[in-house]
């Protein structure tokens, strides 16, 4: 996570007489070639589309010509799958794979794996076998390093029965093969980096409502066949990450609004308490603690520290900076020994009373005997 620069903050004189110390903490700071990956792309997928030479029909008529050639030599009723150049090209499709690619990296990152592009990166199974391991915390034995052909596929095959045994009892569809996989299909790779994500719940958001169109090309009775598939590759951010099962807070909500006030009352009693110190009120949960400041001041005071302002927004004023905030109050929050929120930042910020009254209670529970 990238810290502010002092420079950019809109600093509140009063407020900041009543702070008083500071202590250092380490920056984060992370860097992404782009010119490397653009290097790479141009080198290594010459069919992918191009936004100079190509018009995205002519690209089009490209792939449908790769998937027809792969198909001439196939038996009757094979089935060959390629992405939509037009899909391939959307915002969105991108930025997907763009969350999906910073995970692996930050979860990697102890092993020195950086991963630039899905498809070039994963189809041996060497990066996905790390992957899994790291969030399942199980050892695979599996070759380390594997060169050829049939040792990637043997490999991959290991790695996908592993990761299938850990779904398939959850109810996940299996999408995804060891011929899709290691033929770099993009759209089964990210299926199942997808299902990896929400089955271990990781503490990133994935872009909603993602499809993509995939053309099909089948060979019935000597003839090749063309289709449009949609694939839909996430959904809500409520149901991917599992939010939607109802918890005591849903019930306050729906069933006991007058509870609900008490619990209100009971947090608010307590955060200010603490936020008194510094001349600080809240008497709106929800929004009060939207913008993370309030947040961040009150983990320094419930640990007993003070924190440098160049570590967040003061003031804050849009969304990203806010995100910023409740962002960096929940690391102060772990670095506590609290375990990480389930609430989303963005949920937070988005005035979610639920997500806000979560992060409350999960600190009363832990800090209620601190004076």
């Amino acid at each position: 996570m990238s810290t502010p620069q002092s420079g950019k903050m809109k600093k509140d004189e009063s407020f900041l007489g009543k702070l008083g110390g500071t202590l250092v903490r380490k920056k984060k700071s992370k860097e992404v070639s782009d010119l490397h990956e653009e290097g790479r792309n141009a080198v290594n997928s010459p069919l992918q589309p191009s936004s100079v030479s190509l018009l995205p029909e002519d690209t089009l008529l490209v792939s449908l010509s790769e998937c027809i050639t792969m198909s001439l030599s196939t038996e009757e009723n094979a089935e060959r799958s390629m992405l939509d150049p037009l899909s391939r090209n959307s915002p969105r499709f991108k930025e997907l794979q763009r969350v999906l690619i910073d995970w692996i990296n930050n979860e990697l990152e102890e092993d020195r794996i950086i991963v630039k592009d899905l498809e070039e990166d994963l189809y041996d199974g060497q990066v996905l076998q790390k992957l899994f391991e790291k969030l399942s915390g199980q050892k695979l034995n599996v070759a380390e390093v594997t060169q050829s052909e049939i040792g990637q596929k043997q490999k991959l095959q290991k790695v996908l029965e592993a990761v299938n045994e850990f779904l398939r009892p959850h109810g996940w569809t299996i999408e995804w093969s060891v011929d899709s996989i290691h033929t770099k299909n993009l759209v089964t790779i990210i299926s199942l980096l997808v299902a990896l994500v929400m089955h271990f719940q990781a503490p990133i958001r994935l872009p909603e409502q993602v499809s993509v169109q995939v053309v099909v090309v089948k060979k019935r009775e000597g003839i090749l066949q063309t289709s449009h598939v949609t694939k839909e590759l996430t959904t809500s951010t409520e149901i991917m990450t599992g939010r939607f099962e109802r918890d005591a807070f849903d019930t306050l909500l729906d069933h006991a609004p007058d509870k609900l006030n008490i619990v209100k009352k009971s947090l608010i009693t307590f955060v200010n308490k603490h936020l008194n110190k510094l001349n600080l009120e809240v008497t709106e949960l929800e929004s009060q603690f939207a913008d993370g400041v309030y947040l961040v001041l009150l983990m320094g005071l419930l640990e007993d520290y003070f924190i440098p302002l160049y570590n967040f927004f003061l003031t804050p004023e849009i969304f990203e900076q806010k995100i910023h905030n409740v962002s960096f109050a929940f690391e102060l929050m772990q670095d506590g020994g609290l375990r990480k929120p389930k609430a989303q930042p963005e949920d937070v910020v988005n005035l979610n009373l639920k997500s806000t009254l979560r992060v409350l209670y999960n600190l009363f529970t832990n800090y209620k005997n601190v004076e």
